[in-house]
């Protein structure tokens, strides 16, 4: 029997780094528990509202912010608030598929226009893996806005 699971980013801002994350694997900030939310209202938003509510303090309210796929399909992804910073390489990270099916030239552009992107959203292009058949067909290594390493794939 296959398991459900969560991936969790230890961060120092985590509704910035979620935003991040949002925007890098198309899903979305859900909204506070029993709250419905009306078509187009900011999720965020809604959750300051929530938790004001709720008398947590204002400098408590960036301390966990979660994403989901709205397609169900992907793993929900939680980002957590810790004091201390990344002191060493991830032992654990994410690969992007950016590129499903495309080989080549064409693949290598496509991880290309996409690392564009991400790097307008706050990444860092660490460096390019050039296809090398027959085990290896293309990447690009970045990092997000807090140095967390993850690969266009």
């Amino acid at each position: 029997m296959s398991r459900d699971m969560q991936i969790t980013f230890d961060a120092h801002d985590p509704r910035a780094l979620s935003t991040f994350w949002r925007d890098v694997l198309g899903y979305v900030h859900p909204g506070p528990p029993g709250v419905r939310l009306p078509e187009g209202a900011d999720p965020l938003a809604a959750w300051d509202e929530f938790l004001a509510g709720m008398g947590v303090p204002p400098e408590q309210r960036n301390t966990r912010s979660a994403i989901e796929d709205l397609d169900g399909r992907g793993p929900r992804v939680f980002f957590q608030q810790v004091p201390e910073g990344k002191v060493a390489k991830n032992r654990v990270h994410l690969d992007v598929r950016s590129a499903p099916g495309l080989q080549g030239a064409e693949r290598m552009a496509a991880l290309e226009a996409e690392c564009e992107r991400l790097v307008t959203l706050g990444a860092t292009r660490v460096r390019r893996f050039e296809p090398a058949p027959p085990m290896e067909s293309g990447f690009i290594v970045m990092t997000d806005p807090e140095g967390n390493e993850f690969c266009l794939d």
